[in-house]
């Protein structure tokens, strides 16, 4: 888990400019926009529209901006309706890729992520071919804090934590189950500390350790154009380049 998440931070402040924040509010409202097709606009009558809400707000969104998507939503409840998709392969090395998806056309969005698969030298398979050695999560970065702090906040709120690491950088980061994120992140904010990165993404059992630049390279490019594709809403994989070849890329 590690290496996954030394990855994901590195790639999350390479990522942190205004055209990923576009990106980013793209996702979310597809998001929202099917939720609300499929259950409704009551938040608390909706569980799918609350869980898409708690990514928005993991993605860092405001409060305004959801609120701003919601109500778009509400207006176009009567458009096409959305359907959410996973797809599943492989990329370079034989690493795994779970694509999560918010189509309003599924006959369109299918062969274009197999074609990006291809393309990338990897291969779109079966569904439940990778998927089974991922799991929900929530993951947390609490900047310029120590363990002893972030556990005790946790404790003094009865919050469920599988993993609390503390990184050089100064940061601590914590891995719960998915359900624990709300409640985490209210602890956190009582208890004053920066929450730094926050999401509910999907962590790999173990990690496949890439040591070759050219198929770390390849694999990039895959996951970069499929995270880029309009109906993706996320991407994930247990790729984990060593840490040489992070550097690189």
């Amino acid at each position: 888990m590690a290496g996954h998440s030394h990855w994901a931070n590195i790639k999350h402040k390479k990522a942190a400019n205004d055209a990923r924040k576009a990106k980013v509010i793209t996702q979310m409202g597809r998001l929202i926009k099917g939720a609300i097709q499929v259950g409704g606009p009551d938040v608390d009558m909706n569980p799918r529209l609350r869980l898409a809400i708690q990514k928005a707000k993991a993605q860092n969104m405001t409060n305004d901006a959801i609120d701003r998507i919601i109500a778009k939503a509400k207006g176009q409840a009567g458009g096409a309706a959305m359907e959410e998709l996973v797809y599943e392969g492989y990329g370079a090395g034989g690493v795994a890729v779970v694509v999560e998806s918010m189509t309003d056309n599924r006959n369109r969005t299918a062969p274009e992520i197999r074609k990006l698969f291809e393309r990338g030298g990897g291969s779109m398979g079966a569904p439940g071919c990778v998927a089974w050695q991922f799991h929900d999560k929530a993951v947390f970065v609490v900047a310029d804090s120590t363990e002893d702090a972030v556990l005790e906040a946790l404790l003094l709120a009865d919050c469920d934590a599988e993993d609390i690491t503390p990184d050089d950088d100064g940061s601590v980061e914590i891995v719960a189950q998915s359900d624990q994120y709300e409640a985490i992140a209210t602890a956190l904010g009582k208890a004053g500390l920066s929450i730094d990165r926050s999401d509910l993404t999907k962590i790999p059992d173990n990690d496949v350790e890439v040591t070759d630049l050219e198929v770390a390279e390849r694999i990039q490019r895959l996951l970069d154009h499929l995270e880029d594709h309009e109906d993706v809403t996320g991407v994930h994989t247990n790729f984990a380049p060593s840490p040489e070849i992070a550097e690189q890329l």
